[in-house]
């Protein structure tokens, strides 16, 4: 079930311009490119820092949560957040190999987490940020023509 969602989190950006992956549809830093960037980065942090105990400065990429997580720089494109993103998930799928379900590990803020704590919040994760990636994708390449009878305004 990670990698369907791994899977459909890609699918969002897939046949995207450049200029459509960044574009910010919302108040937040949110942007289709930006979703595939902060998933990076939630991977590192949960299966490379907090599973395998890495320290951050250790991680083959940036770790920094919350809305940092979504900033892309300029010169980035969508194929190299995808490759990044991509890179990321197989060192988890490694890393994670090496325990079973029920080992655990431990949090600085949560405490002690196990794998399948670390599976199901990752997993619910990315499909949220899955969902989020296809709205702005279908804002992006649609218009926001209402369907008759439908009201713009409440």
């Amino acid at each position: 079930m990670l990698d369907r969602n791994r899977a459909e989190l890609i699918n969002t950006v897939r046949g995207l311009s450049e200029a459509e992956a960044r574009r910010r549809l919302v108040a937040s830093p949110t942007t289709p490119i930006g979703l595939l960037k902060h998933a990076a980065v939630a991977e590192r942090i949960w299966f490379q820092h907090v599973l395998a105990s890495l320290p951050k400065s250790e991680c083959d990429g940036g770790t920094t949560a919350g809305d940092a997580s979504f900033i892309v720089d300029d010169n980035e494109t969508l194929a190299d957040v995808i490759a990044e993103f991509e890179r990321a998930s197989d060192r988890s799928r490694v890393i994670a190999a090496g325990f079973d379900l029920d080992d655990t590990t431990t949090h600085p803020d949560l405490g002690d987490v196990n794998l399948r704590f670390i599976y199901l919040l990752i997993m619910e994760d990315f499909a949220r940020h899955a969902g989020h990636g296809d709205i702005l994708r279908e804002q992006i390449k649609h218009s926001a023509t209402p369907a008759p009878g439908i009201s713009e305004q409440p």
